[in-house]
């Protein structure tokens, strides 16, 4: 049986920054340790964007959720400061950055965020339980002027002037039920939780081992991923959408583009891409600063 999808999401004011009305307390596994985790996400009214705190410390340890935080993109985008880390962040900053939220305290208690069932649905079904509320400050934007696009191989991430948030993923797997995939959607707080924040991750049967070996995947089950053998989905319920592995893939790139830590106006054609390319273009469209301005 499918999950249902959530209502639509009506939000506060866009022309202000905006956190959650209040507070959310969650728990689950996090995907690659195996651990259980705990997380509460509190509102933060100062509007200094997304910051995280490891209280599994005798000291709280504060790691701003932004680009420059990024210390690992292998198999997931994690965060540091101070040698301390969290991981599998993208999930959770999609949810957050998917339905508005420019400003947010997490505390984790434990190295990861917990996976919870594959998927953003969980944490959106539970910022939109919360409610946002306005902080006061305005909202600015980074927007951009010239396109601009990076390369590796057959992967490919081109960004254009756009008035709005708008994907275009293409994947190519040789799998017979994935082969090629590609989806265009202009994302906005109801496109993101009715469209993109139930498509679960993805991995193949056949590269568990391998993974695991590499101290990878320890908490992955069927519960928490699509799982393909040579031929079909393993998970007994079967896919949320036809096309559910290109939405995960937009879920996970609009996970990244949050780490801007600014919500976006562009267009974005994104080919055969992961965290490590999301994260190269990032740092290179930061670094051409005619190719974007900051405006509200």
């Amino acid at each position: 049986m499918q999950r249902p999808l959530p209502d639509q999401f009506v939000p506060g004011d866009k022309m202000q920054k905006r956190t959650i009305a209040k507070g959310i307390s969650l728990r689950g596994i996090g995907l690659h340790t195996g651990e259980e985790v705990q997380i509460r996400i509190m509102p933060e009214p100062s509007g200094r964007g997304i910051s995280f705190y490891r209280v599994d410390y005798p000291e709280k340890v504060w790691i701003p959720g932004n680009l420059k935080e990024v210390k690992s993109t292998s198999y997931a985008t994690t965060i540091g400061s101070n040698g301390t880390r969290i991981s599998t962040v993208e999930h959770l900053m999609s949810a957050l950055y998917g339905l508005g939220v420019d400003s947010a305290l997490v505390e984790v208690k434990g190295p990861e965020i917990p996976i919870m069932d594959g998927s953003a649905l969980e944490f959106g079904e539970a910022i939109q339980e919360a409610g946002l509320r306005s902080i006061g400050k305005e909202r600015r934007y980074l927007k951009i002027l010239k396109e601009l696009t990076v390369e590796d191989g057959q992967s490919s991430i081109t960004v254009r002037p756009f008035e709005g948030f708008r994907v275009h993923y293409t994947i190519e797997f040789q799998h017979p039920l994935i082969n090629r995939q590609e989806l265009e959607l202009d994302i906005d707080e109801e496109s993101f939780l009715r469209l993109i924040s139930p498509a679960r991750t993805f991995g193949f049967l056949n590269e568990v081992y391998s993974l695991r070996k590499a101290g990878l995947a320890k908490g992955g089950s069927l519960e928490n991923a699509v799982v393909l053998d040579h031929k079909r989905v393993l998970n007994p319920e079967g896919l949320r959408f036809s096309d559910e592995f290109v939405r995960h893939k937009i879920l996970d790139f609009v996970g990244d583009i949050s780490l801007l830590s600014l919500p976006v106006k562009g267009f974005f054609m994104v080919k055969r891409s992961g965290h490590t390319l999301n994260h190269r273009f990032l740092k290179e469209l930061i670094a051409k600063r005619d190719h974007w301005e900051v405006c509200g």
